[in-house]
C-alpha cells in the first residue's frame, strides 16, 4: 500500500513527464480502482470484523481526495468525526409501549438485554432463569427446574409451586402473553432482544402486571437470506445445538425457521441403601422450534408465528436434610453429584407446549392498526420425591439421610391448558405534538390440573394413595387508551388508562386421600373489574439528560387454590392494588461513550397476594397481607472504556415490608424460627408483621468486561461477568436455616471470530457458576430441612456459523 501511495505521488508530481494532468488523473484513478478492488476483496474474505488501521485509512484518503479535488484535512476531519462516532454506545430501540421509542427517552425504568451479553448469558444450554441477577431488581428461582420459572422485580412476586399460582410479573413472548408459569418455561432461542420493564404496567400491557413485565422479540423474517448454527459440548454431556434460516420466498413473503436441540446425561448417583443406582438423575432433552412467515405490502404486514416446545427430563433433585441444623450452610460433605432417595427411579417431568400468533397491522397516512390473535397450549408431568430422602421416622433401621418424619412422594400435572388472546389497537402517527393509542383485549383460559400422591414405601413401591383434579375457566377483557403530548420542546406528558374485568369459575374434586378421608367437591367462582391508571412525564434537560417521573397503578385479580389431596379446603386471595412513585434521571455522558440511568421508587401495595407454602403439609393457602410497603433505587450503565473494552455496571436496592399486625403463618418442621411466634389451635404460627417478602433480595447487581483485539485474519474477544444477590427470605416466616445466603456467580467467554466469503465463524470456551459457589436457593419445610441447591460450575465449548 505504501509503495502504490509513492508511486501515486512520484506520478503527479514528476516535472519531466509529458503527459497532461488529466491523463495523470485517470491514471491514478485506475491505480486507485484496482487498489480498492483488491484491497476490498481482502475485507471481505479475511477482515470483515477488522477495523481499518489509521494509516490506511490516511492513505486511501489521500488518493481519492488527490483525484476528487478533496483537501486532506477536511478528509481527516471526516475521518476523526467516524472515529468518534463508533466509540459511542449505540442507540437502544424498544417497544416497551407498543411503538419503536429510544429507551433513553420513555419514562419507564427499562433495561434491554442484546448482542453479546445476551449470548454470553445463554451460554450453556441455560433455560429462562440465565437472566437471575443479571438486570435491576430482577430475580428468577424454581422448584420445577426448567418448567415452571418463577419472577421476581422489585421483590414482588409469588413463590408459590401450584400450577394455577398467579405472578405478578408478567412475561410477553413476540407480543402475545404467557400466563401459566409453564408457558414462562419456553427456551430462549433466536431471540433479538430481552426488555425488562419495572414498575406497573396495567395499562398497555393488563392484568397481573403490579411488579412489571419481561419482554421477548425473536428475530423476525427478512427478505434478506440469512442464518446461524452453532453447537456447544460441555459439563456433564451437555449438548446444545440450535440455528436458524431464513429469506424471502417472494418479493412480498419472507420466512424464518428456528430450531433447538438439548441434551444432558443424568449424572447424579442415588446411594439410598439397596435403592442403589448410577447416574440416575439430572439429565434431560429438550427439543424445540419456531417458524415465523412474513408479508410486506405497500402499507400491510401480516406475520404469522407457529411455535411448540418438548422436554423429557428429571425434575431439579430434592435433597433432604442438606441444611445444617441451627445454620444456613449445606452439610458437610455435600456432593452435587450424590443423593439419598426412595423414589427416585420414578422421577421424571414431561412437557410439551404449542402455540401460534397472527399478527395483522395496516399503515395508513396518520395511523397504525395492529390486530394480534393467539393461541397457546401446554402439557406437563412431574413427578419428584418432595421430602427428598429415602424411609421415615417409623421405619428406625432405614431412614436418611437425617431425621424423616414421613415419606412425601407426589406428581403434578397439567393434562390440558388451552388460552386464546385477542389484541386490537389504533396508534396514531401524528407529527404534531399529540399522540395517541388505543385498544381492546380479550383473554380466555381453560386449565385442568392433576395432582398425585404415591406410597414411596409401599410393596411394590410408589403405589399412588391421593388423587385430585382441578378444573378453572378464566375470562377477562379490557379497554386502554394512552396519550402523549408534547407541552414544550423539552416537556412531553403521556396519561394512560385501562378498564379491566375478569372471571374465575373454578372446581376441585378429591377422588382418593392418602389419609383415607372420603372423596371431596369444592366449587368456588370469583370476579373483580379495576380501573389501572399511570401518569408520567419527560423533561430534556439538555441533549444527553432527561429526567422522567411516573406515578402508576395496577392490580392482580383475584387467585384460587386448591391442592385438596392433603387438606378439605380451597382458599381465595382477593384482588391486590399497587401504587407505585417513581423518578429517575437518563443520561448520555462522555460525548456518548457512556450511559447512566438512575431510578428511584416508592410503592404501597395493598391486600397483596401470598401463599404459604408448606408449613404443616404439603399444600399452599392463599391469604391477602393489609398492606406491603416496597423503596430502593436503581442504577444501570454502560460504558465504552477504549476502541477494544467495553463494561456494564448495574446495581440496585429493594426493602420490602409487611405491615399486617394479624398475618401468621404455620412454621416448619425442624428449623430454627426468629420470628415471634403464637399458638393457634395447639400449632405454631409465625407473626409477619415487618418481615421482608420471600425471594426478595435487598441488593443485585451485576457487572461484564468484553475486550476485543483484531489478531490476524479475525478478531479475538474475551466476555466476564459477575453478578450478585445478597441475603433473601425463602419463605415468608424467618428462619435460621431457610435465609438463603447471598450468592456470587460468575462466567467468562472468550474466543476467537473470523470470515471467509460470505460466513462469519466463531469458536469459544465459557465457564458459568466459575467459582463453583453452590448453596440453598430454595427448601420443603413441612418435613425436613429439604434444600434446592443451584446449578455447579459448566465448562463448555462452542462452534458458531453465520452465513449471509
Amino acid at each position: 500500500m505504501l509503495s502504490f501511495f509513492a508511486l501515486s505521488i512520484n506520478i503527479c508530481s514528476s516535472s519531466t513527464s509529458h503527459k497532461t494532468l488529466n491523463e495523470y488523473k485517470i491514471k491514478i484513478l485506475r491505480y486507485t480502482t484496482l487498489f480498492a478492488k483488491v484491497y476490498t476483496k481482502k475485507v471481505t474474505n479475511h477482515m470483515i470484523l477488522m477495523k481499518r488501521t489509521t494509516l490506511a485509512i490516511l492513505i486511501n484518503a489521500s488518493l481519492f481526495s488527490a483525484v476528487a479535488g478533496t483537501s486532506f484535512a477536511s478528509l481527516a476531519k471526516q475521518q476523526e468525526e467516524t472515529d468518534n462516532k463508533s466509540k459511542q454506545l449505540e442507540v437502544i430501540q424498544i417497544t416497551a409501549r407498543k411503538r419503536v421509542e429510544n429507551a433513553q427517552e420513555v419514562p419507564i425504568a427499562v433495561t434491554a438485554l442484546q448482542g453479546d451479553a445476551l449470548n454470553a448469558y445463554n451460554s450453556a444450554g441455560m433455560d429462562i432463569r440465565f437472566m437471575n441477577a443479571k438486570i435491576p431488581s430482577l430475580s428468577i428461582e424454581s422448584s420445577f427446574g426448567r418448567a415452571f420459572p418463577r419472577f421476581y422485580i422489585r421483590g414482588l412476586g409469588n413463590s408459590d409451586f401450584d400450577l394455577n399460582a398467579s405472578q405478578p410479573v408478567s412475561l410477553v413472548i413476540d407480543d402475545v402473553v404467557q400466563e401459566n408459569a409453564i408457558l414462562k418455561g419456553f427456551p430462549v432461542f433466536d431471540v433479538a432482544r430481552v426488555e425488562v420493564l419495572r414498575g406497573p404496567q396495567g395499562t398497555l400491557f393488563g392484568r397481573n402486571t403490579p411488579a412489571g413485565l419481561v419482554k421477548f422479540d425473536t428475530v423476525k423474517p427478512s427478505q434478506e437470506f440469512e442464518g446461524y448454527a452453532s453447537v456447544s459440548y460441555g459439563s456433564r454431556g451437555a449438548i446444545d445445538m440450535e440455528g436458524a434460516v431464513g429469506g424471502a420466498l417472494s418479493d412480498n413473503i419472507s420466512t424464518r425457521v428456528s430450531l433447538l436441540w438439548q441434551d444432558k446425561d443424568p449424572y447424579i448417583d442415588n446411594r439410598a441403601p439397596g435403592l442403589e443406582a448410577k447416574d440416575q438423575l439430572g439429565g434431560y432433552t429438550e427439543q424445540a422450534a419456531r417458524i415465523q412467515f412474513l408479508y410486506e405490502g405497500n402499507d400491510f404486514t401480516g406475520l404469522l408465528n407457529y411455535h411448540t416446545r418438548d422436554l423429557d427430563g428429571t425434575p431439579i433433585v430434592f435433597r433432604a436434610n442438606a441444611i445444617k441444623a441451627g445454620s444456613n450452610d449445606l452439610v458437610d460433605g455435600y456432593e452435587h453429584d450424590v443423593m439419598f432417595q426412595d423414589g427416585a427411579a420414578r422421577a421424571s417431568i414431561e412437557g410439551q407446549s404449542q402455540g401460534a400468533s397472527l399478527k395483522l397491522e395496516w399503515e395508513f397516512e396518520s395511523y397504525t392498526v395492529t390486530s394480534i390473535s393467539a393461541w397457546e397450549s401446554a402439557e406437563i408431568l412431574a413427578h419428584g420425591d418432595v421430602d427428598g430422602g429415602y424411609g421415615a421416622s417409623f421405619l428406625p433401621d432405614f431412614m436418611g439421610p437425617g431425621f424423616i418424619p414421613f415419606s412425601s412422594e407426589t406428581a403434578d400435572g397439567i393434562p390440558d391448558q388451552d388460552q386464546l388472546t385477542q389484541e386490537l389497537r389504533l396508534l396514531s402517527n401524528f407529527d404534531d405534538a399529540l399522540n395517541y393509542q388505543v385498544g381492546v383485549f380479550y383473554f380466555d383460559e381453560k386449565l385442568t390440573i392433576e395432582n398425585f400422591s404415591y406410597d414411596s414405601l409401599s410393596s411394590p413401591a410408589g403405589q399412588l394413595n391421593g388423587y385430585a383434579i382441578q378444573h378453572q375457566d378464566t375470562t377477562a377483557w379490557a379497554v386502554f387508551g394512552a396519550v402523549d403530548y408534547t407541552l414544550t420542546d423539552a416537556l412531553k406528558v403521556t396519561a394512560g388508562l385501562r378498564y379491566s374485568d375478569d372471571e374465575k369459575d373454578f372446581s376441585a374434586d378429591r377422588e382418593i386421600s392418602p389419609f383415607g378421608a372420603p372423596p371431596l367437591r369444592i366449587q368456588r367462582s370469583v370476579s373483580d373489574n379495576h380501573v389501572s391508571w399511570d401518569l408520567s412525564a419527560t423533561y430534556k434537560v439538555n441533549g444527553n439528560v432527561n429526567w422522567y417521573s411516573r406515578v402508576a397503578n395496577s392490580f392482580r385479580a383475584p387467585s384460587l387454590q386448591g391442592r385438596i389431596v392433603f387438606g378439605d379446603e380451597v382458599t381465595v386471595a382477593d384482588t391486590e392494588t399497587v401504587t407505585s412513585f417513581e423518578t429517575g434521571i437518563k443520561s448520555d455522558v462522555l460525548n456518548g461513550q457512556g450511559r447512566v440511568n438512575v431510578s428511584i421508587f416508592y410503592y404501597t401495595m395493598d391486600d397483596q397476594q401470598l401463599t404459604a407454602v408448606g408449613g404443616n403439609d404439603n399444600s399452599n393457602r392463599l391469604l391477602n397481607a393489609d398492606k406491603t410497603i416496597g423503596y430502593g433505587f436503581e442504577v444501570d450503565s454502560e460504558w465504552v472504556l477504549t476502541d477494544e473494552l467495553n463494561a456494564t455496571f448495574n446495581i440496585s436496592y429493594n426493602n420490602t415490608e409487611l405491615d399486617d399486625s394479624s398475618l401468621a403463618v404455620a412454621v416448619c418442621a425442624q428449623c430454627t424460627v426468629t420470628n415471634p411466634t403464637t399458638l393457634v389451635d395447639g400449632q405454631t404460627f409465625a407473626l409477619l408483621d415487618g418481615n421482608s417478602l420471600p425471594h426478595a433480595p435487598e441488593w443485585i447487581s451485576n457487572a461484564t468486561l468484553r475486550y476485543s483485539k483484531a489478531l490476524g485474519e479475525g478478531n479475538f474477544f474475551a466476555y466476564g461477568d459477575i453478578s450478585y444477590r445478597s441475603e433473601i427470605n425463602l419463605f415468608l416466616y424467618e428462619s435460621i436455616e431457610f435465609e438463603g445466603k447471598a450468592l456470587l456467580e460468575s462466567g467468562l467467554r472468550a474466543g476467537y471470530l473470523w470470515a471467509q466469503g460470505d460466513k462469519e465463524y466463531e469458536v469459544s470456551a465459557f465457564v458459568r457458576n466459575l467459582f463453583d459457589e453452590q448453596q440453598a436457593i430454595g427448601a420443603v419445610d413441612f418435613n425436613n430441612n429439604t434444600a434446592l441447591v443451584n446449578e455447579e460450575r459448566y465448562v463448555g465449548a462452542e462452534f458458531k456459523v453465520r452465513f449471509f
